[in-house]
């Protein structure tokens, strides 16, 4: 619950992208790194981009780990398809809100890469259960 309302704190019009802009500028001024307008441009969109995929592949994570369902948090298909459907449920909501929030507007490309991060993070469980740790593969001999 803490997460997902950090999410909607961040939806806030105070947390847009004017304001991430000025973060930004901020952040590169110590390094002294001189960028054109084009490449601060693009690499503001990136990183906005990037925060989305780490606060739903977060959400997602917190999900499955808070399941309480009793089982072992190995590879589950259906339990990792129920933790994407419910961060990108939260992700629609956040999008909704944000069409009525000043300064934001709603994006259907912000679901989709925040229904990507739940995703990505959901290769985590999968990726520890290794269910290749069985598997032998045949080599080819001479």
């Amino acid at each position: 619950m803490a997460w997902a309302s950090f999410i909607f704190c961040l939806s806030m019009p105070t947390f847009g992208p004017h304001r991430s802009g000025r973060l930004l500028v901020l952040g590169l001024r110590p390094a002294y790194w001189r960028l054109s307008w084009r490449t601060f441009g693009l690499l503001h969109i990136v990183l906005r981009k990037l925060a989305h995929v780490t606060e739903y592949a977060i959400l997602a994570l917190l999900l499955n780990a808070g399941a309480g369902d009793g089982e072992q948090m190995g590879w589950r298909p259906r339990r990792a398809a129920l933790r994407i459907a419910a961060a990108s449920a939260y992700s629609l909501s956040d999008e909704l809100h944000q069409r009525f929030a000043p300064g934001r507007h709603c994006s259907i490309l912000d679901f989709g890469i925040d229904t990507f991060g739940a995703s990505l993070a959901m290769l985590a469980p999968y990726l520890k259960s290794k269910p290749w740790r069985g598997l032998r593969v045949p080599v080819p001999q001479r």
